[in-house]
């Protein structure tokens, strides 16, 4: 095995432990994800973790639980008695989950959701689906039965399905693991939504965002890091555009990674970063890499393997490894292979990324004169059925056909098939939202298009009920705005959107109103305490200052919604 990680069994289920003094630990993992459910169920595992964990209670010990995309895992830190007692709580709790806790549990996730923004880039590479799911809401969990759950866990959490890692003096005493047999189960189906790249799309963020697939190698890695350096040197040291310019890699395990670069910018800087940030793609994919970042890069990577504590740091990512039936490799073979890259090495990465890069620009910036292609907001098509034109002038018109609906405008049209439909949204009002696996959405309300009750009846039995999410009522502003929801970035987007700018419109001008008036009192008050706040005999000068300046800051945080409002009603 390994240098510094040694490949054991408890109980039948793989175990890696590395040798380390101070406080044990050690992490349960198992090979499911947000990526094994599906949209009208997500949530599913994450809602298991939560429950595995609960009887577990407040303890001194530290414990937590973490679902990933294609993993879960359950990892504590403490003496070797409360790591004993942790994992054999967690194991039991698999087998008998506590379902009084259910509708508790959930709950907990809604609240824990609603703090939660989730990137789109995953939404826009893989569609509603897979690795796709990760964008989205967990819509499932409201409507998740105790039965839905246990046969949930009873799959996918099995003494086969799962590796134990161990980092301590010694395996732990009297560790017992009482799991249900099961099956590995393959890593999950990839996925795309992207028919050509490098591809973009622009958003309401004010950075750039990119990431790119590419082989999962040391290289790459490298590749990486020096993607960072470049990007901080030109965009913060020399340009002064950004604050943060920063790169990471995730291995996806199943032999391909993920590299991630991002740069923030101010609305007036937004053209400068992103350009600048082209340009160091392009120079990387010219072959320009100076050999003193690539061994900056290669230093720290070396300093990180060769640590004291670099086995321990591995034991994670080992287990992952090996549930993706990839065994952990020497410390001996990943220090070759890293004193063996060469710029030539990187360089041809560079090429890789860019063959599959996914460039997410700021809203109102296009990256097609850098030779990414706009990622697809309309269908290539749209379904043959009854017209419904729109009640408001000007708006789309609906097709409800029998093998999906469309929303057409100008000649373009968004389209989600019932056969290819990931979910399909339900309010009591009679509003419907169906979500195709590409990502693209279709808002059907009966009110806007005069949809009678027989044609929404058979939208909702062309759709397999699995992929059926009933949704508590909606206000009455949710139900005016279409594709306004959490995680549906897409939405009905393109050129159909563009026909609806009456009511977008609408929307911003109630938005311009609220902020104007929020900083127009607000600077009311910060001008009163400028003036009259100075002769406060209680009030140093340094402290009337401080307080004037806060002040003045704030009205101008208020006051900026409404100027955005105003430039994006502009454009529009």
């Amino acid at each position: 095995m390994s240098q510094g990680i040694h490949h054991t069994e408890v109980d039948g289920i793989p175990t890696l432990f590395a040798y380390a003094t101070g406080p044990m630990r050690a992490g349960l993992v198992f090979r499911v994800g947000v990526a094994d459910e599906t949209l009208a169920g997500a949530g599913i595992t994450h809602l298991v973790e939560h429950l595995a964990l609960h009887r577990q209670g407040l303890a001194d010990y530290h414990f937590n639980g973490a679902t990933k995309a294609a993993f879960t895992h359950f990892h504590v830190e403490g003496a070797e008695h409360e790591v004993v007692a942790y994992l054999d709580g967690v194991c039991t709790s698999l087998l008998d989950l506590p379902m009084e806790r259910l509708e508790t549990e959930k709950e907990i996730l809604r609240t824990e959701e609603a703090g939660r923004e989730p990137g789109q880039l995953p939404l826009w590479r893989y569609g509603a689906q897979g690795y796709g799911l990760v964008s989205y809401p967990e819509w499932g969990v409201r409507g998740l039965r105790a039965d839905d759950v246990r046969a949930w866990a009873g799959t996918w959490f099995t003494r086969d399905n799962a590796v134990l890692w161990i980092a301590g003096e010694r395996l732990p005493a009297g560790l017992s693991l009482k799991l249900p047999g099961g099956r590995r189960h393959p890593m999950p189906a990839v996925t795309s939504a992207l028919p050509t790249a490098p591809a973009y799309f622009s958003d309401g963020k004010g950075g750039v965002l990119l990431d790119a697939v590419v082989t999962d190698t040391t290289a790459a890695r490298l590749y990486a890091g020096v993607l960072e350096r470049e990007l901080s040197r030109s965009l913060r040291q020399e340009g002064g555009y950004s604050y943060t310019a920063a790169g990471d890699y995730a291995s996806r395990r199943d032999g391909f990674a993920t590299v991630t670069a991002f740069a923030d910018a101010l609305p007036a800087k937004q053209d400068a970063v992103l350009g600048g940030f082209v340009d160091v793609l392009a120079g990387l994919q010219v072959g320009r890499i100076a050999q003193a970042d690539l061994e900056a890069v290669r230093g720290r990577s070396d300093a990180t393997l060769t640590a004291p504590d670099a086995a321990v740091r591995r034991l994670p990512g080992a287990a992952e490894d090996l549930l993706a039936h990839r065994p952990p490799r020497g410390l001996d073979e990943l220090r070759a292979e890293l004193w063996a890259v060469t710029p030539q090495h990187v360089h041809a990465v560079a090429l890789e990324a860019a063959g599959t890069a996914l460039l997410q620009a700021p809203s109102g910036h296009k990256a097609d004169w850098a030779g990414y292609t706009a990622a697809p907001t309309t269908s290539s098509y749209a379904v043959t059925g009854t017209r419904f034109e729109a009640v408001r002038k000007g708006g789309p018109a609906m097709v409800v056909g029998g093998e999906g609906v469309s929303l057409t405008a100008g000649g373009e049209a968004a389209t989600v098939l019932y056969r290819a439909c990931a979910a399909l949204l339900s309010w009591p009002d009679g509003g419907r939202r169906l979500i195709g696996t590409d990502g693209l959405s279709v808002e059907v309300e009966p009110g806007e298009y005069g949809i009678d009750a027989h044609t929404m009846a058979t939208i909702d039995a062309a759709v397999h009920p699995s992929a059926v999410v009933h949704l508590p009522p909606r206000q009455q502003r949710q139900r005016q705005s279409a594709g306004a929801a959490a995680g549906d970035a897409r939405g009905s987007a393109g050129a159909v959107q563009q026909k609806t700018v009456a009511r977008r419109t609408g929307g911003q001008t109630a938005m311009l109103v609220i902020f104007g008036v929020l900083a127009g009192l607000w600077s009311l008050l910060a001008l009163s305490y400028t003036v009259f706040g100075f002769s406060d005999p209680e009030t140093s000068t340094g402290e009337w200052a401080a307080l004037a300046v806060f002040l003045w800051g704030v009205g101008a945080l208020l006051a900026w919604p409404a100027v955005r409002v105003v430039r994006g009603t502009r454009r529009g």
